[in-house]
């Protein structure tokens, strides 16, 4: 995965092959009663990596999103920003100037009031930190408050505030003066929050198995009539057998994912509730252009007919949709017609011509790929099997997300893997995020870990936001043309698929929807327990 999460699949264990005697189903006399306020929500890797809000940038968006609220939120309906802390919004003529209008009577868990001087200093520290997502703020020259309830927005270039206010990372509201005149840093990385959202930190015992703990925020600007889950457990359970025995049991609300085995048997469960939904995250294949044999464009082109995608989407078993490009549907700028498929013939031909391949000289070739996630795995083994007939030995390492960033990163570019394995998605509902993280020129290296360095690409790229601003026809065909470039022409990058999220939960959850924008979140204010 990207940053420093790996969303994984962990490797598929049956049920009758495990201990522990007969798993009880889940019926109405096992199911968590109407007055069990508690949400479980299990994922398979720890929660928390960083308290700040403002340079917050891995797993922690599950609970960060129930904590802290954003100016604005993405509607997958409407495709459009609504209403969160700001309750309307305007832009001028130019996309320059932006105006938010504030809720009134919204407080901060520290007991403080929101208003537009703490949306002010909230984005200021975010933007000086630079850390994590705090690009999205890039295009922000001033901002000033009209009024307690009002905040403007001067921009250096047209930019869609509204939807960059939605980001699912570094768009939080929160109170700087939480720590008074301590290290804010320090007194958030304790533990502590400082949000408006429906929930407040109540425990966190990082390493645990319940690692954390939210409870209601009783001033929550939303309210509280009405049923609602009064308190969110957030358990670490790695194993997926595990994780659907406490979901049987009814020790679980919500497993983020499950094998595709369990996912099966979670849909033919009586008392479980099973959700399949597209996603707006990609498996990216990113080649090396900057040093080893994959500067040769010819050898990254039959790397990418040696892809076997149809294969893949139909092993995954509904976990993955054919990729079209590198923006999934349902967001701007995707583009039907540029799906990948195999041609063997077609990769020993370039491989031939580069004087490799079958009769030519032996390749080899170094691929690094998130460890424990099976998915992945299978891609890698498809490939490495569809190589080794071309004459192209691929020597694959499964890592820990965090090494493979490192080794990507590495300043010796003979340090580097010629071929890295990731998963993305939009800081914000755009594609925007694809190109200038992955493939817009950086020094040092970040996320473009294909190396490219092109003046081309790059003033493409920053082209980008005006357009989407002041002619969503024209950034239509921008990001048609900047795929087609990447994919078809200097071939940088292969995209075997679009992720399905594949959601298990108990059948007495009501309201749950799974919002795109958001990956992995359940925001669980907006859940009806019992039923």
């Amino acid at each position: 995965m990207r940053r420093l999460l790996v969303l994984g699949v962990m490797a598929v264990l049956a049920l009758t092959a495990c201990g522990g005697g007969e798993v009880p189903e889940v019926t109405a006399a096992n199911l968590p009663s109407t007055k069990d306020s508690t949400f479980v929500y299990l994922h398979h890797l720890d929660i928390i990596t960083d308290w700040d809000p403002a340079s917050s940038y891995s797993n922690e968006i599950v609970a960060m999103e129930n904590i802290y609220d954003s100016l604005t939120m993405y509607n997958p309906r409407t495709r459009r920003a609504a209403p969160r802390l700001a309750e309307r919004w305007q832009s001028s003529s130019d996309g320059k100037v932006w105006t938010f209008t504030l809720r009134s009577d919204v407080f901060f868990h520290t007991g403080r009031r929101m208003d537009a001087y703490a949306v002010k200093a909230s984005i200021e520290r975010t933007k000086q930190l630079g850390a994590g997502a705090a690009y999205i703020w890039d295009p922000v020259q001033q901002i000033t408050v009209i009024d307690p309830l009002t905040v403007e927005f001067r921009l250096k270039y047209a930019a869609p505030l509204d939807l960059i206010a939605s980001a699912d990372y570094a768009a939080y509201i929160y109170d700087t003066q939480a720590a008074g005149k301590g290290d804010l840093k320090k007194w958030f990385q304790a533990g502590r929050d400082a949000g408006t959202g429906p929930y407040t930190v109540a425990s966190w015992q990082k390493g645990r198995e319940k690692e954390l703990v939210l409870r209601a925020f009783d001033r929550y600007w939303g309210g509280w009539d009405g049923p609602h889950y009064r308190n969110i457990e957030y358990r670490v359970v790695p194993g997926p057998e595990r994780a659907y025995r406490l979901l049987l049991r009814g020790e679980a609300s919500f497993v983020q994912r499950l094998n595709q085995d369990l996912y099966r048997r979670a849909s033919a469960t009586a008392g479980m509730r099973t959700l399949q939904v597209p996603s707006f995250q990609n498996m990216l294949v990113l080649f090396n252009t900057a040093s080893g044999p994959l500067t040769d464009v010819r050898l990254r082109k039959a790397v990418q007919k040696a892809i076997d995608y149809d294969g893949l989407i139909r092993d995954l078993k509904g976990a993955a949709a054919p990729a079209s490009g590198l923006v999934p549907e349902g967001l701007l700028g995707y583009t039907p017609g540029l799906v990948q498929k195999q041609d063997l013939a077609g990769a020993a031909a370039l491989l031939n011509e580069a004087g490799y391949g079958p009769g030519g000289k032996p390749l080899r070739l170094t691929l690094t790929y998130a460890q424990g996630d099976d998915d992945e795995a299978l891609l890698v083994r498809k490939l490495k099997r569809a190589l080794a007939e071309l004459n192209v030995q691929l020597d694959a390492e499964a890592m820990q997300w965090n090494e493979q960033w490192d080794k990507g990163k590495s300043a010796d570019p003979a340090k580097r893997q010629d071929i890295l394995v990731m998963y993305w998605w939009p800081d914000y509902a755009d594609a925007y995020s694809w190109f200038l993280n992955v493939f817009h020129s950086a020094e040092p290296v970040s996320f473009n870990l294909t190396y490219l360095n092109n003046k081309d690409i790059d003033a493409r790229i920053d082209r980008l936001p005006s357009l989407l601003t002041n002619d969503r026809s024209a950034a239509e065909r921008a990001y048609a043309e900047l795929q087609r470039k990447l994919i078809e022409e200097l071939a940088v990058v292969a995209v075997p698929w679009v992720s399905n999220y594949q959601r298990a939960y108990l059948g007495n959850v009501q309201g749950y929807t799974d919002n795109p924008a958001y990956p992995n979140v359940v925001f669980v204010h907006e859940l009806i327990p019992g039923g």
